[in-house]
């Protein structure tokens, strides 16, 4: 599902002045913070500014038409190696087409995500990528306020405000447990970082439990690791799980965190799948090398970034593009 808003212009300085009851003159003064207007005035012009979702345009004279070209990406993680595997998908394709990809990085905070939002507007870009689809109201305001293309990525699990390319995290949850349940496994743990601040993460664990619930079982026990998401942290937070809890196999939110699981395997001695088996999701490199091939989810983060460049490029109409994911049964489930 899409609203189409591509054509919607963008909100104009003129059409805050209106809303305000001032000048042009008066509204540029009060938002550059320069020259005199009463804090009467200042205040009714930040309202307009902030119910009509208006964006300064830094970009002017001869810059406009490089503007055009901008593509921003606003991603919620560098360390975390889906989010470059995008950019490294999408950049190709902008290249090759003359646009210029820029990028800033939330750390899974929508406040901040909302703020980087309003300042890679300000310069006008022809599209802004985003990872998911929840934002503030404020972030949706403004990016429907501003008459650029919007892609939301990597996840298809809700309403699309413009282009949406990705896979469902849900789905790939539910066909987690479903692999594990058919497997026999019964025991089953979850070892994962904030599911308050990675809304697709969220998705998948609730995928997860939801076709555990329907078979009759529950989780025996999950540990939730403070922080994002780490080979450390899925490390300790396996120990930690397992000092309390008899487990057959333990999900974890993702490759990085399994991998820290199977690293205190083989530390520990615990024989993977036979005493335990774990399952992530992404499908790294680095898991399909390991001795026993991580048994996993294998995203298209490549594809992803590739697709929704092409899409912005080709300045193709709102829709919603699955591109699937690939389970891959490795050798440790």
């Amino acid at each position: 599902m899409t609203l189409d808003f591509r054509h919607q212009p963008a909100v104009t300085l003129a059409e805050v002045a209106e809303a305000a009851g001032v000048g042009e003159s008066t509204v540029s003064r009060v938002l550059r913070n320069h020259g005199s207007f009463s804090k009467k005035t200042k205040d009714r012009v930040m309202e307009a500014v902030e119910r009509l979702g208006y964006v300064p345009n830094r970009i002017a004279g001869t810059l406009a038409s490089a503007g055009s070209r901008l593509v921003a990406f606003v991603i919620p993680s560098l360390s975390n190696i889906v989010f470059p595997d995008v950019l490294r998908g999408a950049s190709s394709v902008l290249e090759a087409n003359q646009h210029q990809g820029v990028f800033s990085v939330t750390d899974y905070d929508a406040e901040r995500e909302e703020a980087l939002v309003a300042a890679m507007l300000a310069w006008r870009p022809t599209a802004v990528m985003l990872a998911g689809f929840e934002h503030t109201e404020g972030t949706v305001k403004r990016l429907r306020a501003s008459g650029c293309r919007v892609v939301e990525m990597l996840d298809l699990d809700g309403t699309a405000l413009d282009l949406a390319v990705g896979f469902s995290n849900r789905s790939a949850g539910r066909r987690s447990a479903d692999f594990l349940l058919k497997r026999g496994y019964r025991r089953i743990g979850y070892v994962g970082h904030d599911l308050d601040r990675d809304t697709r993460a969220r998705k998948r664990f609730d995928g997860f439990c939801e076709v555990v619930g329907a078979a009759g079982f529950a989780l025996v026990g999950r540990e939730i690791c403070a922080g994002g998401s780490s080979v450390e942290s899925g490390r300790l937070g396996l120990e930690r799980l397992l000092a309390r809890s008899s487990l057959d196999a333990v999900y974890f939110s993702n490759d990085d965190m399994a991998l820290g699981g199977y690293f205190h395997c083989l530390a520990r001695g615990i024989s993977l799948p036979s005493q335990l088996a774990i399952f992530g999701y992404n499908g790294l490199d680095i898991g399909r090398v390991t001795p026993q091939p991580l048994s996993t989810i294998r995203t298209p983060r490549v594809e992803t970034g590739r697709v929704a460049a092409e899409l912005v490029v080709a300045g193709a109409p709102p829709q919603v593009v699955d591109l699937g994911f690939e389970l891959i049964e490795g050798a440790t489930a």
